[in-house]
């Protein structure tokens, strides 16, 4: 049975955007089967006290009703919900999370947020996750002496995920190298490239930053970031880097001059366990990862505020960074009774807006994150709870056994597509929805293993599928576009095997192949079509068909405005197949996603338009019933195996 709908989408907000005291106007839609409704009401909360607002009905189309209300905004994130009221007297709430009979949570409310707005591109934009020691080396990397602390490597050898090789192991990538592949990447069709930390470190990860005040000389520099920016720039691409605010290397210039030194003015940027300041917290109690103290308004002057600050630095020319994912932001600034977390994100938000309004900030937080991301500083999360876990749950082998996102937890959580649904909606719910359009929608990152490792047959385009068409932005791993697997977080940070796309594409599209790992790599030699490459175990052809693939779902999200900026609504759910709709006024997409054979019918009023229908993706045959004696008539859509298909609609009419 069709329900009530509202979501954050032009259609039922109209504008996404207030400021404080600004009068939005919300709309929901009733189906009229729903039945006769006697009222609608929003339900706002402002300054936690309930307050009431009659919607009056506007219009009926296509076997829906529209209502709608004026609501002022009074906070912040400003929470609403409604009361519909029935003919018979009776009534339901309408939340994020659907609609009940028994009075809602106000966690669960719709949110207005009327902090500064996210760049309009955040909505459209498609990212690239690269890990620059294993995406692509230049010459000049081959002269580059390796140093103290590395384990040198081949790029065509295989990642050894034991200490110390596990953060020592240095294939040499550089950020020169990365800049001649940035025509592959355009040509994917990716928006957005956000490269793990550059700045110097002890590791191959650098997240255990020596210095944040240059560009590691081992990726060439500040001049070669300069150079990457620009011509990521002329292609249309934009750039983010990776800050790490919760902690440091104990090799920093700050640590050093504080460790057994309380007179120093950095003293007052750790945690210390003993008056000596010998002794100090450290992030999970790895001793090279010295906890930052947020309570010290010097590191906040060094680090995040104002335009001499780290966080402002590397936004302007000539480096122009397009923003900053946060490494473990839910961690920042919180130890024990101390939380500083809102007051740092703000911060680093303001500064930002000060030097740079049009960047992004991502901030990463494995599991709930919804509380701290209410869009106060935010505008997306790095998150793994909405998305990557219900997507594995519902598409990995049944009884696959797996690390699982850093927890041993042995076999991967089955899920039925019910299952899926409702973790994806108690996470993804309690989002504003503009935050939701900008949390990354990741299938795997270089922290957890390889999506496709335990996947289903025929997985890998529903997966992607679900990546490119439900709200928040498109994830791409370095490496996942090629068909690679691996079981574990650093066995998925294999060298870029580039020798597999040059033996099936033109080099020219990356630059020149003796450029990418150097001559003695031997990683760039053509390799047939049916031969499995040694490192990754994928053939060439295998690598084609991947990489077909995702640049073939990333120009349908490119190309239709309804799934990167339409409302989302669930039109079936069952435990093999899902239906929803992205929905604009412009256009509908309808996407399909089963992980077998399936056949599933909809009501007619389900969406608008089908003697319009056009299949623009995947394989579905679509059959339009007439209405019969005992019904209004109905939609058949019907696929052969595990499939991913999208159908392009006429757009709501109001």
């Amino acid at each position: 049975m069709l329900q009530p709908h509202h979501d954050g989408s032009p259609l039922y907000v109209s504008d996404p955007t207030p400021r404080m005291g600004d009068s939005v106007a919300v709309r929901v839609r009733i189906p009229r089967e729903f039945g006769p409704v006697k009222a609608v009401r929003s339900r706002s909360n402002p300054d936690h006290e309930p307050r009431f607002t009659d919607a009056a009905k506007i219009g009926s189309c296509d076997g829906w009703d529209w209502w709608q209300a004026s609501i002022e905004v009074e906070n912040p994130v400003h929470g609403y919900r409604f009361l519909i009221t029935r003919g018979d007297g009776s009534s339901v709430w309408l939340n994020a999370t659907g609609v009940w009979t028994t009075e809602t949570l106000d966690v669960d409310d719709f949110r207005l947020v009327a902090y500064d707005a996210p760049p309009t591109w955040v909505r459209s934009s498609v990212l690239y996750q690269v890990f620059p020691d294993r995406f692509a080396r230049s010459g000049a990397a081959a002269d580059r002496p390796a140093p103290d602390w590395a384990i040198p490597a081949k790029w065509s050898d295989p990642v050894d995920d034991v200490p110390p090789g596990r953060s020592q192991q240095f294939y040499g990538g550089d950020l020169d190298g990365a800049a001649e592949r940035l025509d592959y990447l355009a040509e994917l069709g990716v928006t957005l490239v956000y490269l793990t930390p550059v700045f110097p470190g002890r590791s191959n990860h650098r997240y255990d930053a020596s210095s944040f005040a240059h560009v590691d000389p081992l990726l060439g520099g500040d001049e070669a970031l300069a150079r990457f920016t620009a011509a990521a720039h002329e292609r249309g691409l934009k750039v983010i880097g990776d800050l790490t605010t919760n902690h440091c290397g104990d090799g920093h210039e700050w640590f050093r001059a504080a460790l057994g030194h309380p007179e120093a003015p950095e003293s007052e940027f750790f945690y210390w366990l003993d008056d000596a300041h010998t002794k100090y917290v450290a992030w999970l109690g790895v001793p090279n990862l010295p906890k930052l103290n947020w309570a010290s308004q010097e590191l906040r002057r060094r680090f995040i505020e104002g335009p001499d600050s780290v966080v402002a630095r590397w936004l302007q020319p000539p480096y122009s960074l397009d923003g900053w994912r946060i490494d473990v932001a839910n961690m920042t600034g919180r130890y024990r009774e101390d939380d500083f977390n809102a007051e740092v994100r703000r911060i680093i938000r303001r500064t930002m807006i000060e030097v740079s309004p049009d960047t992004i900030l991502l901030g990463e937080s494995t599991n709930d994150a919804a509380p701290d991301f209410q869009g106060d500083a935010w505008h997306g999360a790095m998150t793994y709870a909405n998305f990557t876990r219900p997507v594995w749950g519902w598409l990995s082998r049944p009884g696959s056994e797996s690390t699982y996102f850093g927890q041993p937890v042995g076999v991967i959580p089955s899920y039925t597509g019910q299952e899926l649904v409702d973790a994806h909606t108690r996470f993804a719910a309690a989002f504003p929805w503009r935050v939701r359009q900008g949390t990354m929608n990741a299938l795997d990152t270089h922290d957890v293993p390889r999506f496709r490792t335990h996947a289903r047959p025929g997985a890998v385009p529903v997966a992607f599928g679900l990546s490119v068409t439900m709200p928040g932005i498109p994830v791409v791993w370095a490496g996942d576009e090629l068909g690679l697997t691996a079981d574990d977080g650093e066995g998925s940070r294999m060298p870029m095997p580039w020798g597999l796309l040059d033996g099936v594409r033109s080099v020219a599209e990356g630059g020149p192949a003796t450029n990418v790992a150097g001559p003695a790599a031997g990683a760039n030699a053509e390799t047939p079509d049916d031969v499995p490459d040694p490192a990754t175990g994928a053939t060439a052809s295998e690598a084609r068909a991947t990489h077909d693939l995702y640049r073939g779902l990333i120009r349908l999200r490119r190309e239709h405005v309804a799934l990167n900026d339409g409302g989302f609504r669930w039109l079936h759910v069952g435990d093999d197949v899902l239906v929803f709709v992205r929905e604009h006024a412009e256009e509908s997409v309808l996407v399909f996603a089963s992980r077998t054979a399936a056949d599933v019918r909809l009501e007619l009023d389900a969406v608008a338009g089908w003697e319009r229908a056009e299949v623009v993706y995947g394989d579905i045959a679509i059959d339009v019933d007439a209405a019969g004696e005992e019904d209004d008539g109905g939609v058949r859509l019907a696929v052969t195996g595990p499939q991913f298909a999208a159908v392009v609609l006429p757009g709501v009419r109001l």
